[in-house]
């Protein structure tokens, strides 16, 4: 992979030299969905499917900008002097947030690039496409000009980019997850306190499957903002409830259980963030729940919270499509499937299935055949491995 991008810089740049390569992850979450902007935890992991970057600094502010897979669009062209958004900019918009972030940060960038970037995570499938570019921006500017920043502070600034550059009011946990892999492990994260701590996967006989659905999504242009902004008025509404009954303080939807939830959600004064709500609560319970079942090797338990996971997302949150809830229902038919749900923001993008090793050929064939025929669509799978967070190659 290493030669085959440093062959295609010198097609678009005339020579290689001063390069250097590197990698950051996508990311599946096994659950835990729009539970990140809800106080709420997640567990997700980087995947070894990701985004290359090959890299030179230049001696002047100018900034090449070149994607393998967006070739038609040839060499994009702009200075450290525009790093503002614009529509026209396309996929652009992404690696100039990150270095926005990072002068916002007071970390002056003093030089322009030539960067050419090569992803393998397929475009609007849900597995963070964007997050890992932002990652690999963050991590190429912190070799390349020397900054001190942690993984962590990678995520942050990739969230903040996406947040207030390129105005997707998305949660940290994409962000997270690829700036802190790690191989086999999964993320057990608090997105409240960002304490962490890594949960080995240990699939005895079974793999992690992703299927995508072809349908494509857009987290900006999608209803994603909207929930956002529907839990934040429910968490509102019970705040000021709580505080009129002299109760206790509610930070986050994430900081109820479901049993205080249900005494308390009649505040919520309207049907449609009672449920978006409930949803936040319920998921941050079935994650933990989750967590503990995979530490206890219950590996039966972990599939069928997923498989909750999934109805929940499509009833309460309604961020699947006909679709997702086809891949879904047609896997939870088929013998050998531990569990499968929805993965990513939503309305479309990719389903997530742990599926037993000797069940994934029939698997791929009767969700491939369900698809087409209730569909119309082909759909694609990927037995996937865990990985690292990024590196320099």
């Amino acid at each position: 992979m290493k030669e085959k991008l440093l062959e295609e810089f010198s097609k678009v740049f005339g020579d290689n030299e001063g390069t250097k390569v590197y990698f950051a992850p996508g990311r599946v979450n096994l659950i835990g969905e729009h539970t990140d902007y809800n106080g709420g935890h997640v567990f997700p992991c980087a995947l070894t499917v990701g985004t290359y970057g090959v890299a030179r600094k230049r001696t002047d502010h100018k900034l090449n900008l070149y994607s393998m897979n967006f070739e038609n669009l040839g060499v994009i062209e702009s200075s450290l002097e525009d790093l503002v958004p614009h529509d026209e900019a396309g996929w652009t918009n992404y690696p100039k947030g990150v270095m926005w972030a990072f002068e916002k940060r007071g970390k002056k960038i003093d030089y322009g690039m030539d960067l050419l970037l090569y992803g393998t995570i397929p475009n609007g499938s849900g597995l963070s496409s964007s997050a890992s570019l932002e990652v690999l921006t963050g991590s190429i500017l912190r070799d390349m000009y020397g900054f001190d920043v942690s993984n962590e502070d990678l995520a942050l600034i990739g969230q903040y980019s996406e947040n207030n550059f390129n105005g997707c009011n998305c949660g940290i946990m994409d962000q997270f997850a690829s700036a802190m892999g790690k191989k086999d492990n999964a993320i057990f994260l608090d997105t409240a306190t960002l304490q962490f701590e890594y949960a080995p996967v240990v699939l005895e006989g079974a793999k992690i499957v992703v299927t995508n659905s072809n349908v494509k999504h857009s987290l900006v242009d999608s209803a994603y903002n909207e929930r956002r902004s529907q839990c934040e008025t429910a968490l509102h509404e019970l705040q000021e409830a709580e505080a009129k009954a002299g109760g206790r303080e509610i930070k986050s939807l994430g900081d109820l259980t479901p049993d205080e939830f249900e005494a308390r959600k009649d505040a919520i004064k309207d049907d449609v963030r009672k449920l978006r709500a409930k949803h936040a609560v319920y998921e941050n319970q079935r994650t933990m729940d989750a967590v503990a079942a995979l530490r206890a090797g219950d590996i039966e338990k972990f599939g069928k919270l997923m498989n909750a996971s999934h109805v929940s997302l499509r009833d309460d949150y309604e961020v699947s499509c006909p679709e997702i809830d086809v891949l879904v229902e047609e896997a939870w038919h088929v013998d050998g499937v531990i569990g499968s749900r929805i993965t990513g923001g939503g309305f479309g993008g990719c389903t997530v299935s742990i599926v037993k090793d000797e069940a994934i050929d029939t698997f791929k064939e009767k969700l491939a055949a369900a698809y087409s025929e209730r569909c119309g669509k082909t759909c694609d799978f990927y037995v996937v491995e865990i990985g690292d967070g990024p590196v320099i190659l």
